[in-house]
C-alpha cells in the first residue's frame, strides 16, 4: 500500500491498513512466544539431562539473553519507529551493568 493510499483521508483504506498492521504484528508475537517457549524447554532439558555444569550454565545464560531480546523487540515493541530514546537508555543501562560486573568479576579473580 502506498502513502497515496494511506493519506487519503478514505477511512476505509486507513482500517485496511491497520487491520493488515495488526494482523502482522500479531504474527510475530505468537511466532516470539513460540520461540521463547522452545528456548525454556531447551534450558530445562539442558538441566534435565544432567548435564556438566560447565555446558549447562552457558546454555541457561545464552537461552536468557536470546529471550530478553525477543521480549524487548516484539513485545515492547523496540522496533517500531519512534523508540530511539528508550533504545537509547537500555542499551546503555545494559552495557553500564556488563561493565560492572566484568570490573567486578576481574577484580575478583585478580
Amino acid at each position: 500500500m502506498t502513502n497515496e493510499q494511506i493519506n487519503t483521508g478514505n477511512p476505509r483504506v486507513d482500517y485496511d491498513y491497520r487491520r493488515r498492521k495488526s494482523a502482522e504484528e500479531m504474527k510475530y508475537q505468537v511466532v516470539s512466544f513460540v520461540l521463547m517457549i522452545l528456548l525454556t524447554l531447551i534450558a530445562f532439558g539442558a538441566v534435565a539431562a544432567d548435564l556438566s555444569k560447565w555446558f549447562t550454565i552457558p546454555v541457561i545464560l545464552l537461552m536468557a539473553v536470546v529471550q530478553v531480546i525477543f521480549q524487548l523487540y516484539y513485545f515492547m515493541h523496540m522496533s517500531h519507529k519512534g523508540h530511539e530514546a528508550p533504545q537509547l537508555f537500555l542499551f546503555s543501562g545494559a552495557l553500564v551493568g556488563f561493565l560492572t560486573l566484568l570490573t567486578f568479576f576481574t577484580i575478583v579473580w585478580w
